[in-house]
């Protein structure tokens, strides 16, 4: 299945300072996130579950991707 992300409103961080070197999400139907490069916002899309999203917000807050 391939998600039309046409009218999908996407979002970065404020962090982000108007940078275009972030990911983007947006929310879709069904509670899933949709991921994607704020450089080439015309590119693939990663998406996630609601369950994989919230494992991977709760191993960032967790610092499980911190560098060692």
């Amino acid at each position: 299945m391939t998600d039309d992300l046409t009218n999908a409103v996407w979002r970065k961080s404020t962090r982000s300072n108007n940078s275009n070197n972030c990911v983007e999400v947006a929310d879709l139907d069904g509670g899933r996130v949709a991921v994607r490069d704020s450089k080439n916002p015309a590119g693939p899309a990663l998406i996630f579950t609601p369950s994989e999203w919230d494992a991977f917000i709760a191993g960032a807050k967790d610092g499980e991707f911190d560098p060692a």
